[in-house]
C-alpha cells in the first residue's frame, strides 16, 4: 500500500523576522505596546514614590497633572487676564512657523540653484557647508546681542539651525534627477528659468516637505532653548519658569503638549504630500 507523501509542517508565524508582514490589527497592537509599557512603569513608580512621600513632586499623579492643566489652560490668570497655556502655545507656534517657513523658502531657492548651476554651486556650496558646521546654540548670545531679546533673535536662531541642512538636502535632490530630462527640455527650447522653476521645482517640492518634516525636531529644540533664556511667553519659557518650583505637574503636560503639536505638524505635512504629490510616495518617498 502506497504511503501518501508527508505534508510539510507549517512553521509558526514570525512577526519580527526580516520577511515578516504583521497584519493591520497586530501592527496597531505593536504600536500601542511601548506606550502602554511606559504608562504602566510611570504609574507604578509614581504610586511607590507617593506612598513613601505624599508631597513628592518628581513623579506627580495623573490627578495632579490634570488639575495643573485645568489651571493653566482653562482658567484665566489673575495677573495677565489670559489663558497661560493658550498664550504660550500661540507665542511659540508663531516663532516656529515664521522661522521654519523662512528657512524652507530660502533653502528651496538656494538648494535649487546650487544643485542646477555649477557656477552658483562653486560659489555658495562651501559657504552653506561652513554655516551647517556651526552649532546654532553657540551663536545664541551673539543673536541676542545683535537682534535684542525680542522675537527676531528667536526666529533667526530657528532659521540658522535648519536652513543649511534643508538647502543641502534640496541640492542633493536636484543632483539625483536624470540628466537626460534636462537635456531633452533644453533641446525642446526650455530656457534656464523654465528649466529651474517649471521642470525642476515641482519635482523637488515633495523633498522640501520631507526635509522640513525631518527638521521639525531641531526647530523645536532651538525655539525652546531661545525661550528658556530670554522670553516673557512661550512653551519653553513656561517650562523653565516653573522648574525652579519643581512643578513637574506643569512641566510634564507641557512636554506632552509640545510632542502632540509636533505630531500634528508632521501629520499635516505628510497629508499635504500624499494629496499633492502621490507619485513621490509611490516612487519610494516616506509615507
Amino acid at each position: 500500500m502506497d504511503k501518501s507523501p508527508e505534508q510539510p509542517t507549517r512553521k509558526p508565524p514570525r512577526f519580527f523576522g526580516i520577511h515578516a508582514r504583521p497584519g493591520k490589527a497586530f501592527s496597531i497592537v505593536l504600536a500601542i505596546l511601548p506606550f502602554a509599557v511606559l504608562l504602566i512603569v510611570y504609574l507604578t513608580a509614581s504610586e511607590i514614590r507617593h506612598r513613601e512621600n505624599e508631597a513628592d513632586k518628581l513623579l506627580p499623579k495623573i490627578s495632579q497633572m490634570t488639575a495643573a492643566v485645568q489651571h493653566m489652560a482653562f482658567e484665566k490668570n489673575r495677573r495677565t487676564g489670559t489663558y497661560l497655556m493658550l498664550n504660550d502655545t500661540l507665542a511659540s507656534m508663531k516663532r516656529l512657523l515664521i522661522g521654519t517657513g523662512l528657512a524652507a523658502a530660502t533653502a528651496l531657492l538656494l538648494g535649487l540653484n546650487i544643485g542646477l548651476f555649477p557656477g552658483i554651486n562653486a560659489a555658495l556650496n562651501p559657504f552653506i557647508t561652513f554655516i551647517a558646521m556651526i552649532p546654532p546654540l553657540s551663536v545664541l548670545p551673539i543673536l541676542f546681542i545683535s537682534f535684542g531679546v525680542d522675537e527676531a533673535a528667536k526666529i533667526v536662531l530657528i532659521f540658522l539651525g535648519i536652513f543649511p541642512l534643508i538647502t543641502r538636502d534640496i541640492r542633493l535632490a536636484v543632483h539625483k534627477l536624470p540628466h537626460e530630462q534636462l537635456t531633452k527640455a533644453a533641446t525642446l527650447g526650455a530656457s534656464q528659468f523654465q528649466l529651474a522653476y517649471r521642470i525642476i521645482l515641482p519635482q523637488v517640492m515633495p523633498r522640501l516637505i520631507e526635509a522640513v518634516r525631518l527638521s521639525l525636531g531641531s526647530a523645536w529644540l532651538f525655539l525652546i532653548a531661545a525661550e528658556a533664556i530670554a522670553a516673557s511667553s512661550g512653551l519653553g519659557y513656561r517650562i523653565f519658569l516653573v522648574r525652579r518650583y519643581l512643578a513637574m505637574d506643569v512641566i510634564l503636560p507641557y512636554v506632552l503638549w509640545i510632542t502632540f503639536l509636533g505630531f500634528v505638524m508632521d501629520w499635516l505635512l505628510r497629508h499635504i504630500m500624499r494629496c499633492f504629490y502621490p507619485w513621490y510616495a509611490a516612487n519610494g518617498g516616506h509615507k
